[in-house]
């Protein structure tokens, strides 16, 4: 019941509304006998429309005061995309240029390139859902899974923050595959978002390794490389291939151990971004069905309205009784 009406308690006063039905509502004047006088069947319909009006101005009442509402149902949609959890670092580097310096107007820092190009993606995908989180120190959970177009655009916008100090990649990974373990139901997409990488202890590891498992997911980073900055695919010098010396390589390393599709994509500028992200949007065109709730009316102005009208209709009509009482009053004297 309450999902069509905000108030039920107030339908308990529905019953009143056949007072009209058994009380008079015009003033009853005594004649010694109708009998002979013919059937009047305008006189008839007046006064059931005049009781059907005394119906309805308190039905119509006690409804406006229970808030009715219309609408709200579940609709299941059929489209083409994926449940997409966006993990995005958060650390201070993000706030430089490409080019590794503070952006002076002419061009735009990591993040605000990042956001951009999100934006943009969200508008593309319709039928997705979107969930984003941010990681610095820790992770910052900002939107879980959602349909809502607007909510993920905001939370986006969102983005353009004064970015931390620091990079744990590993908690904000578990966080990521905890929002889709917990709320996705179909294609499974976690794209990272990051400048650089960091060194994930091996028990972190390890528990990352078991959440993957435990769930099909397809698994995208967006390097954003600065320059003169290691990359994904650099050769390790003798005595440096380790993780401490080249994060970004053992971290690719570690993503291509999960068994989970995996691709990297290493950018340089916000063109490349823009076609990375592209290419991502045409690798995840997989069917997929979801449920959306429509939005609610309500009814209570209807209701009110309703009511109003037949009040004033009621109005109407004893003033035309009261006139027509005086008329009479004026003849007889």
């Amino acid at each position: 019941m309450s999902d069509f009406f905000a108030r039920p308690g107030a339908l308990w006063l529905l019953p009143l509304a056949l007072l009209p039905l058994v009380l008079p509502l015009l003033r009853r004047r005594a004649y010694p006998s109708l009998a002979g006088a013919p059937r009047d069947l305008a006189s008839r319909l007046v006064s059931a429309a005049i009781r059907l009006a005394g119906v309805g101005a308190i039905g119509a009442c006690a409804l406006a005061l229970a808030g009715p509402r219309g609408g709200g149902e579940v609709a299941t949609r059929v489209g083409k995309g994926a449940e997409t959890v966006i993990l995005v670092d958060r650390s201070a580097s993000m706030n430089d240029t490409f080019a590794g310096r503070e952006p002076d107007g002419s061009e735009e820092s990591k993040t605000r390139t990042a956001r951009r190009v999100l934006q943009d993606y969200l508008r593309g995908r319709p039928h997705d859902r979107f969930g984003l989180i941010g990681f610095s120190t820790s992770p910052i959970p900002m939107l879980p899974l959602t349909d809502h177009a607007d909510a993920a655009a905001a939370a986006v916008a969102a983005l353009d923050r004064p970015a931390l100090a620091y990079t744990d990649i590993g908690r904000g990974l578990a966080a990521a595959l905890s929002m889709l373990e917990q709320d996705a139901r179909q294609a499974r997409v976690l794209l990272l978002v990051s400048d650089g990488a960091a060194v994930i202890d091996s028990k972190v590891q390890d528990r990352l390794r078991m959440a993957f498992a435990r769930m099909p997911v397809n698994l995208y980073w967006l390097f954003l490389r600065s320059a003169d900055s290691a990359g994904v695919y650099d050769k390790p010098k003798p005595g440096q291939d380790t993780p401490q010396a080249m994060p970004e390589r053992h971290l690719d390393l570690f993503f291509k151990s999960l068994h989970v599709p995996y691709r990297a994509f290493e950018v340089e500028n916000p063109g490349a971004v823009e076609a990375a992200v592209a290419e991502i949007g045409r690798l995840e065109t997989r069917p997929i069905s979801y449920s959306e709730r429509l939005p609610a009316r309500d009814l209570t102005g209807v209701a009110a309205g309703v009511s109003l009208a037949c009040a004033l209709l009621l109005v109407g009509a004893k003033l035309v009784e009261t006139e027509l009482a005086g008329a009479k009053a004026e003849t007889g004297a």
